[in-house]
C-alpha cells in the first residue's frame, strides 16, 4: 500500500520492489508457525473436531469477504469506494484471511495424513514440506505463472501432494455420524477455496498494485494439495458409508465376545497366550520392534519373545529408556496401578525413537513386561495405548484362568463335544437292517473315538429295487460326525429322486461342494440292487473297492472301477471321473462293503491287514450267514492286530443273496 501511495502521489518510496514479496513471505511463515503449534501440537486427536476448526475459520473468512463485497455493491459508485488505496486495503484483508484459512487447513491435513505415521511416510512428508519452504524463497522474486521454472516446481509439488493424499488411515476410526459430518465439512472446504480464489481473481483483474495468487508457487501448491486431499477424502468416506454400520456392529460383537471369553481355549499352552499377545500388540499399533519378557518365579515360567529384534539388543534399549528425559507416566484416567506404571516415552536410540511399556500382571503381581518400539518420535497415540491396555488385560485374565481352570475346562468341553456328537451319531446310522426277499444284510461299525466318520444306509426304492450306500468322511471325531450328518441328509434327499448311480454321485458332489470345508471330502460307494433281474448297478466315488464272492466258482474279487471322492473336485468336470458298472448275482453270492479302517489296520510291526487278507477271510466264511461272516472277518482282524482297539473307524456291511 505504501508503494501504491508513492506511485499515486509521485513520491520516491526508496525501497526495492521485492520488499512486498518479503513481507508476504514473512506473514506466511508467521501464520504457519502459529498454526503448527496451535493445531499440529494439540493433544486432541478428534478428527471431526479438527475439521470443525477448518470449517469455522473458513466460515469467518467467507463472512468477512461477503461483507466487503456487500460494501462495494452498496457504495461502488461513490468516489470513496473507487479509491485504489481502499480497494487495495480490502484486498489485503481478504488475502490475509485466505492465507490464514489455507495454512490452517494445510496443518490440519498434515495432522490427518501423519496419523499412525511410519518412517517412510514421515520422510515423504518432510520432503514435501521442505520443498514448499523453498518455494517461499522462489516467490521472493517476481515470476509469471507461465515461466518454465515456475511450472516445473509447481508440478513437482503437486505430484508429491497427490501421493501423500492417499494416506487416509484416520477415516477408519470414524463412526457413521462422524463420517457424515466429515463429508459436510470437507465439501465446504472445497466451496470456500473456490469462493476465495474467485474473489481474489476478481481483484487481480483490476488495475491495482496487488500480489496475484497465480504468481505464487507456494499458494498454488497449497491450494492444489488441499483440494486434492479433500476430494480423495470425500470419495473414500462416501464409499465407506454403506459398510460403516456393519463394521460398527462387528466391533461391538468383538468387544462382547472378548468380555465373554475370559479364558483361553483348553489345550493351548501358556506360551501360546504370550505369542498371541505379542503378535496382536505389534499388529494393532504397527510397531517396528517389540519384546515380551516373562519372569515368574512362583510358577517357574521364564520366557522372552521378540519381534524384529535380537535379544542382545534389549539391554541397550533398556539403558536408553532409563536415561530418557522425555519419560512420562500416562495420566491417572488411564493408569490404575501406581506400583507398576504403564509408561510412554521418546528415547535416544539408533534403532528406536519411541517406546511403550506395559507390565503384565497376575493378581496384581508383576510377572513380566511388554515393550513396543517405533522408529519415529511420539509414535504411539491414545487409541494405540487403549488397544494395548485391552490386550494386556485380556492376556493376564486368560493366563490366570488357564492356570486355575485348565483341567476343568478341558474336561467340561470334551464332555460337551461328546454329548453333541453322540446325539448326532445315534441318528445317522440305521438302527436295524431289515433283510428282504432278495438278500440278508448285516452291518458292523466301531469308531476309533467316541464318534466316527463312517456312514452306511439303505432305502427301498420300490418292491424289487433297493439303494445301498457306504461312505467314509475324512478326519475323525466330532467334525467327521457333523460331515456325516450332511451326507445322510443328502442321501435321504437324492435317493427319493430314483437317480441312477452316476447321477446320484454328481448331484451329491454338487451339494457337498457347497457345504463341506475345503479341506474335507467324503468317499462313497452307491449301489442299486434289482431283485427281479438279479442285477446290481453301482458307482464308486473314491471309496474302497467293494468285495464280491461268487458261490459258483467259490472265488472272491474286488470291483476296482475308478472314482473321485465327493468334495475333492468342485466343478462341472466331476462327471468325467464317475465310472458305472453292473453285474449279475446268484443265490448265495456275498457282497462285502467296508471302510479303509479294516484294510489299513496295522499290527505291532506296522504291517497292514490289507486287501488280500480280507479277501481270504471272506472266502473262508462265505458259506455262512452275514452275521457269522462279519464275526469271522473281525476276529481275524483283531488277531492280526493283536488288539481290539484300532486307530481308525472301521465298518463292514455284508449282503448275502437268496
Amino acid at each position: 500500500m505504501m508503494t501504491l501511495f508513492s506511485q499515486e502521489n509521485n513520491i520516491e518510496f526508496g525501497l526495492p520492489g521485492f520488499v512486498a514479496n518479503l513481507l508476504l513471505t514473512f506473514f506466511i511463515i508467521s501464520v504457519l508457525t502459529f498454526y503448527r503449534y496451535n493445531i499440529g501440537k494439540a493433544e486432541s486427536v478428534n478428527f471431526v473436531e479438527l475439521l470443525w476448526r477448518v470449517f469455522v475459520f473458513g466460515l469467518i473468512a467467507t463472512l468477512v469477504t461477503l461483507m466487503i463485497e456487500f460494501f462495494f455493491s452498496i457504495f461502488g459508485a461513490h468516489k470513496f469506494a473507487q479509491n485504489l488505496l481502499i480497494i487495495n486495503l480490502f484486498y489485503h484483508v481478504i488475502l490475509g484471511l485466505v492465507i490464514g484459512f489455507l495454512i490452517s487447513t494445510y496443518v490440519v491435513w498434515k495432522r490427518l495424513i501423519l496419523y499412525q505415521k511410519s518412517k517412510s511416510l514421515l520422510a515423504a512428508w518432510q520432503i514435501f514440506e521442505y520443498a514448499l519452504m523453498m518455494t517461499l524463497i522462489f516467490d521472493l522474486f517476481s515470476h509469471d505463472y507461465q515461466d518454465t521454472s515456475f511450472l516445473v516446481l509447481y508440478s513437482i509439488l503437486a505430484l508429491i501432494g497427490i501421493v501423500l493424499s492417499f494416506n487416509l488411515k484416520w477415516i477408519a476410526y470414524l463412526n457413521f455420524k462422524q463420517k457424515w459430518r466429515s463429508l459436510l465439512f470437507i465439501f465446504l472446504v472445497v466451496i470456500y477455496i473456490w469462493y476465495f480464489f474467485k474473489s481474489l481473481m476478481s481483484y487481480s483483474e483490476q488495475t491495482v498494485l496487488v500480489r496475484d495468487l497465480l504468481d505464487s508457487v507456494y499458494i498454488l501448491a497449497v491450494i492444489t494439495f488441499i483440494v486434492v486431499y479433500s476430494l480423495i477424502s470425500f470419495l473414500v468416506i462416501l464409499f465407506n458409508l454403506p459398510t460403516t454400520s456393519v463394521f460398527e456392529r462387528k466391533i461391538k460383537e468383538a468387544v462382547n465376545f472378548q468380555r465373554l471369553s475370559q479364558s483361553i481355549p483348553a489345550g493351548e499352552s501358556e506360551e501360546k497366550v504370550y505369542e498371541i499377545l505379542l503378535d496382536s500388540a505389534v499388529s494393532a499399533v504397527f510397531s517396528d520392534a517389540a519384546w515380551l519378557e516373562i519372569h515368574d518365579e512362583e510358577d517357574d515360567v521364564e520366557l522372552t519373545l521378540t519381534y524384529n529384534l535380537q535379544k542382545k539388543e534389549i539391554k541397550d534399549i533398556e539403558k536408553a529408556f532409563e536415561k530418557s528425559r522425555f519419560k512420562k507416566v500416562l495420566n491417572s484416567e488411564f493408569e490404575k496401578n501406581t506400583v507398576y506404571p504403564k509408561i510412554s516415552a521418546n528415547i535416544k536410540n539408533t534403532l528406536s525413537r519411541s517406546v511403550l511399556y506395559f507390565p503384565v500382571l497376575i493378581k496384581n503381581r508383576k510377572i513380566g513386561s511388554l515393550v513396543l518400539l517405533k522408529q519415529v518420535d511420539d509414535g504411539f497415540n491414545k487409541e494405540m495405548v487403549d488397544i494395548i491396555d485391552t490386550f494386556v488385560n485380556q492376556a493376564s485374565i486368560s493366563i490366570e484362568n488357564f492356570r486355575l481352570l485348565n483341567e476343568a475346562i478341558v474336561t467340561e468341553r470334551y464332555k460337551e463335544e461328546l454329548d453333541i456328537a453322540n446325539r448326532v451319531q445315534s441318528k445317522l446310522l440305521p438302527g436295524d437292517l431289515v433283510s428282504t426277499e432278495a438278500f440278508d444284510i448285516h452291518a458292523f461299525t466301531v469308531a476309533a473315538d467316541e464318534v466316527g466318520g463312517d456312514y452306511y444306509d439303505y432305502f427301498q426304492l420300490d418292491d424289487h429295487r433297493t439303494a445301498l450306500i457306504i461312505g467314509d468322511v475324512s478326519g475323525k471325531g466330532t467334525s467327521a460326525a457333523f460331515n456325516m450328518a450332511q451326507m445322510k441328509g443328502i442321501f435321504q434327499s437324492l435317493v427319493q429322486l430314483d437317480l441312477d448311480p452316476k447321477d446320484f454321485l454328481i448331484h451329491a458332489n454338487s451339494a457337498l461342494s457347497r457345504c463341506l470345508e475345503t479341506t474335507s471330502f467324503i468317499t462313497v460307494s452307491y449301489f442299486v440292487i434289482d431283485s427281479n433281474e438279479q442285477r446290481i448297478n453301482f458307482a464308486r466315488a473314491g471309496h474302497c473297492p467293494s468285495l464280491f464272492y461268487r458261490t459258483d466258482t467259490q472265488t472272491s474279487d474286488f470291483f476296482k472301477n475308478k472314482g473321485l471322492g465327493l468334495g475333492i473336485l468342485r466343478n462341472s468336470n466331476f462327471h468325467k471321473y464317475v465310472q458305472v458298472n453292473d453285474f449279475e448275482y446268484q443265490p448265495d453270492d456275498v457282497l462285502v462293503l467296508y471302510t479303509d479302517g479294516v484294510t489299513e489296520a496295522c499290527n505291532a510291526s506296522k504291517e497292514q491287514f490289507g486287501m488280500d487278507r480280507l479277501l481270504a477271510a471272506l472266502t473262508r466264511y462265505a458259506d455262512q450267514q452275514p452275521q457269522e461272516i462279519q464275526k469271522g472277518i473281525i476276529d481275524e482282524l483283531y488277531e492280526f492286530c493283536g488288539k481290539r482297539s484300532l486307530d481308525d473307524d472301521y465298518t463292514l456291511v455284508i449282503l448275502k443273496f437268496k
